[in-house]
């Protein structure tokens, strides 16, 4: 792959040129770079529009049970204030990334913790998937599970809830 000075001059020589657009490949990692002109002749901005590396197939998720629908994204109006007044005094955990929760270190194995489990600080509560890599998430705070907020298999974003966690 090209280095990011690498890529920095090449944008600036095609800048300086009267090409267009720029496509390179090499060990199936693709760069397209292209001009687009800004206004009626103010001038050129050079955009990096594609930058793909190879990507390994995912091996296929195994379910223990029938995945679920997902839940609606726009909760109805009522539900804020009730979650609001209900999650005074608890504690989040949230996810420190991007990737997919599991809420047991297996198929075959029960989940870490669920609705009522007591946890210490450095309990592991689920695990999160990230570039093919396994990471523990802790439970960070002393208490109990009150609620579990994602499905097991379930893509999260950086900072997303994942438990409401009543502390001690």
């Amino acid at each position: 792959m090209l280095k990011i000075q690498e890529i920095r001059e090449l944008i600036k020589l095609i800048d300086q040129s009267s090409i267009d657009e720029f496509k390179y490949e090499q060990n199936g990692e693709k760069i397209t770079m292209r001009k687009q002109v800004k206004g009626a002749g103010t001038g050129t901005e050079t955009v990096v529009r594609e930058v793909a590396a190879p990507q390994a197939q995912p091996a296929p998720a195994v379910q223990s049970e029938p995945q679920k629908e997902p839940a609606p994204s726009q909760p109805k109006a009522e539900e804020p204030e009730k979650k609001e007044s209900s999650r005074e005094g608890l504690h989040t955990i949230t996810s420190p990334m991007v990737g997919t929760f599991y809420e047991a270190p297996s198929p075959d194995s029960g989940p870490y913790v669920s609705a009522g489990d007591k946890v210490k600080p450095d309990s592991v509560v689920c695990i999160i998937e990230a570039m093919k890599l396994m990471n523990e998430i802790e439970a960070e705070v002393k208490g109990e599970i009150v609620e579990v907020l994602v499905e097991n298999g379930q893509l999260v974003e950086y900072g997303q809830e994942l438990f409401l966690v009543k502390p001690e």
